[in-house]
């Protein structure tokens, strides 16, 4: 049984200040977690998946992968930004959050909590339900102040960085 914290990831350059920050506290105890079914194409969906085993290897931590792949969803998806936004961050919450209650782990939270691009306030209420639901602590860590930190890491280290959020609709502008 681990009693430390399961990490999801978005990409590898965002795991990194997270992984820094984290290990303040739980070093040794963190796991990353790429659950990801929203990244697209699958070409981007696998480039990300390398890049945040580059960054798991290169802070020394343990990653666990999902090979979920599942564009017909977001393709097909023709509500608003934010109700496709909202779709996204409960998607890899729930994944993230069931995971974590399988292995174990006492606590839970996400990379996707260093951008400033994302909707804060939308993603915790999100984690914390997904963390209940599932019977496991939603760890809240604002990484914002390190966003800049993590992407000169990933530049440093050769990490690929990418340009949109991850889903169909953003590559396209939708």
């Amino acid at each position: 049984m681990a009693s430390g914290v399961l990490l999801h990831i978005c990409c590898g350059p965002c795991s990194l200040y997270c992984i820094d920050e984290l290990n303040t506290e739980f070093r040794g105890e963190i796991t990353g977690y790429y659950a990801n079914p929203n990244i697209h194409p699958y070409d981007e969906f696998m480039r990300r998946k390398g890049s945040t085993a580059e960054a798991c290897r290169a802070k020394d931590i343990p990653l666990i992968t999902e090979d979920i792949y599942d564009i017909q969803r977001w393709k097909a998806f023709k509500s608003s930004c934010a109700e496709r936004c909202e779709m996204c961050y409960t998607v890899r919450a729930e994944l993230s959050a069931k995971k974590a209650a399988e292995l174990g782990f006492e606590y839970y939270t996400s990379t996707l909590f260093v951008s400033p691009y994302q909707n804060h306030f939308l993603m915790k209420e999100i984690f914390d339900r997904e963390g209940k639901k599932y019977g496991v602590k939603f760890l809240y860590k604002d990484f914002r102040d390190g966003f800049r930190t993590g992407q000169m890491q990933a530049k440093e280290l050769g990490l690929y960085r990418q340009k949109y959020c991850g889903c169909i609709k953003s590559l396209y502008g939708e």
